[in-house]
């Protein structure tokens, strides 16, 4: 099997600003695998917040290319517990990884990623679209530049309440916020009642990933469903975040990839969660991958090739929130560049 490392600069259709941060460029890491004339590709964004870059995963990847050329026939479960013992430090690493070795081996069966797992596509879930924080004049104009069914909107700011009531004036879509933890406890249990006013359905990560406490606080107390997304991260997370949170917003890049993110969303599922899988401003490459985890979700947001100035591959399609798989097998990707 050979090894492919691809480093790109997505470049963004407007500057993207949540509670913390603001970037006009996603750097971003592709690992194609090849085998028996197959190609398979898999994908994992740098991140400042979990202080990840694309040349410390690039790094961390050169340092196994004899491992991972050495594998034969082991299914996804097997060559991931294998790599994990190298990449157990570097989780955006081993998604790109893990991506794109599931890729290569449904190919390789001649199926879809959905196919191979057994999933019925019939009640997959519509997409977001994610709104940035910017004025509340821009944040109206991104809404209109393209209507959507559902909106992910980023708080964290003064005007939170200012904000939403504006883009309520402007559409009827389905509203979710997300306060990437910038809010109170005292804010986010006000915030919500009047956010569920403004047909708002859930508040995303509203308090620091680590104040459990506050966390459980709004879990009994708010008039919103909490999901969880910085408070989980890995596996073992899901269990803590039972009864903290009514759900869980699974991210590929941060849990290591699709075979742990499939043990993580059937965890939640058992517990009683609602289960969502996320993206990191991927480009079609990881957002083709988390399509097809859709059978087992109950929400997705999975927009970010669409807040691309250009993208690199192509794979699914979205429209008007609904996804469309590809033809092809495997998870459906072809490189562009």
């Amino acid at each position: 099997m050979k090894v492919i490392l691809k480093s790109f600069n997505l470049k963004l259709k407007h500057p993207f600003t949540i509670s913390r941060e603001s970037h006009t460029i996603q750097p971003s890491l592709i690992v194609e695998l090849q085998s028996e004339g197959h190609s398979g590709f898999g994908e994992a964004t740098s991140n400042p917040y979990y202080k990840i870059t694309v040349d410390s995963m690039k790094h961390n990847l050169e340092k196994i290319i004899p491992f991972i050329e050495s594998v034969t026939d082991e299914t996804p479960e097997e060559f991931w517990q294998k790599a994990h013992q190298f990449l157990k430090n570097d989780m955006f690493a081993l998604c790109a990884l893990d991506m794109a070795y599931n890729d290569l081996y449904a190919r390789k069966q001649g199926k879809k990623l959905y196919e191979l797992w057994g999933f019925s596509t019939n009640r997959n879930p519509m997409t977001d679209y994610t709104i940035g924080i910017d004025t509340i004049e821009k944040m109206v104009a991104k809404m209109k530049e393209l209507p959507w069914p559902i909106y992910k909107i980023k708080l964290g700011t003064k005007e939170d309440i200012a904000i939403v009531t504006e883009l309520r004036k402007h559409t009827d879509a389905i509203f979710r916020i997300d306060a990437n933890c910038g809010w109170t406890v005292s804010e986010a249990l006000n915030n919500a009642i009047e956010l569920k006013k403004l047909g708002v359905e859930f508040l995303e990560q509203p308090l620091k990933a680590d104040n459990w406490e506050g966390h459980r606080q709004l879990f009994e107390n708010s008039v919103l469903p909490i999901i969880a997304d910085e408070s989980c991260i890995v596996e073992e997370d899901v269990a803590k975040c039972h009864n903290h949170f009514h759900g869980v917003n699974v991210k590929l890049v941060k849990c290591g990839g699709l075979t742990p993110a499939r043990r993580m969303i059937s965890q939640a599922k058992k517990l009683g969660m609602k289960t969502m899988v996320g993206c990191m401003t991927e480009s079609t490459v990881g957002i083709s991958a988390i399509a097809h985890l859709l059978p087992e979700l109950d929400f997705v947001d999975m927009d970010g090739g669409l807040l691309l100035a250009e993208d690199i591959a192509t794979g699914i399609t979205i429209h008007d929130g609904v996804i469309h798989y590809s033809d092809l097998n495997g998870t459906g990707v072809t490189l562009s560049s």
